[in-house]
């Protein structure tokens, strides 16, 4: 499906670089891509120098952006994107200076609740629990990121030889670490290790274990110590990264409770998805709406030291957004 003319459709992706913001825009921008095939994506990361990088959005310019960043805006002669969607309040300027520029020929998108005047944006994709409305607000269950069957399945051949072997339940566990709003000591993770030990030895399974670079080292060697007497693979973090292989041969999917992206990738697979609880740092409201959200969908529920298993359709949040964005480009 191709929007206002004969051409491919054309989307750029810009984020700070950091991977858990980039999949977000990307994984929408994909979207897009599987509805329209000929499309193009590119990728711009940007990085504000430290003397301004505190300032309000309305106040900054692009000549303030550090050198290291791409060029965001198309040079004299070239064209503007037909799709601009971006993520993060590194962002934020650049995507109002890209609606101006373009004078509205660029659709722009942004992710998250981006704390400004929504309407200065052409559509708004936000968490549900980040409690946002609008009549250019699409609020979605989690945030869009790049999880497909397809991509799943796609990740799946390169571990195969290691992870077809395990016994079932296979359970994939993804933790996470230190936040805003929640931590994982070293007593809590060796406590939630023997409870996720116990219920996997009891219902006979493995394990396929992978740590965030938030995982502070002590509650990492705390959960390896009693996990790594069961049969499956704790991933150290070398090599090439297995976590789509995880998610694809699970039959369970535990997910600490720190991780909103983790949360609604691991429901899209439409596998049983148990949140872990962590120590709260402060209130995290937003967090709990999320996982009300997604209990009320079916998809996940508080982890009760067995292994349960229910049935749910897969959450394809992402998919409905990037419809929604070609409906209303089809509008213009």
């Amino acid at each position: 499906m191709e929007v206002g003319s004969t051409s491919p459709l054309s989307i750029q992706v810009v984020s700070d670089g950091r991977i858990g913001m980039e999949n977000q825009a990307l994984g929408l921008a994909e979207a897009l891509q599987r509805l329209s095939p000929s499309a193009t994506v590119s990728i711009r990361r940007v990085k504000w120098r430290k003397a301004f990088d505190r300032l309000p959005s309305a106040l900054k310019a692009p000549w303030m952006l550090d050198p290291s960043s791409d060029p965001v805006f198309p040079a004299p002669g070239e064209p503007w994107p037909d799709v601009w969607i971006a993520t993060g309040r590194a962002t934020l300027p650049l995507s109002l200076m890209a609606k101006r520029r373009s004078g509205g020929r660029t659709f722009v998108v942004q992710t998250q609740d981006p704390r400004w005047r929504t309407a200065d944006f052409d559509l708004v994709v936000a968490p549900r629990h980040d409690g946002i409305e609008g009549p250019n607000v699409l609020s979605i269950t989690g945030s869009p990121h790049r999880v497909t069957p397809e991509r799943l399945a796609e990740g799946a051949p390169a571990f195969a030889e290691r992870l077809d072997p395990l016994p079932r339940p296979r359970v994939a566990v993804l933790i996470g670490g230190r936040s805003r709003a929640h931590d994982l000591p070293e007593a809590q993770a060796a406590e939630l290790a023997e409870r996720i030990g116990a219920a996997v030895e009891a219902a006979g399974g493995s394990l396929m274990l992978t740590f965030s670079r938030r995982t502070p080292a002590p509650a990492k060697a705390a959960m390896t110590a009693r996990l790594s007497r069961l049969p499956g693979w704790i991933w150290d973090g070398t090599g090439a990264n297995p976590y789509f292989a995880f998610l694809h041969h699970a039959d369970h999917v535990l997910v600490t409770e720190d991780s909103a992206n983790m949360a609604a990738e691991a429901a899209s697979t439409g596998k049983p998805v148990h949140i872990l609880p962590m120590v709260p740092v402060k209130k995290a409201d937003k967090f709990a709406r999320l996982h009300a959200d997604l209990q009320q969908q079916g998809a996940a529920r508080p982890f009760a030291g067995r292994l349960e298993g229910w049935d749910y359709k897969p959450l394809a949040e992402t998919g409905r957004a990037a419809r929604e964005i070609l409906e209303r480009m089809a509008r213009r």
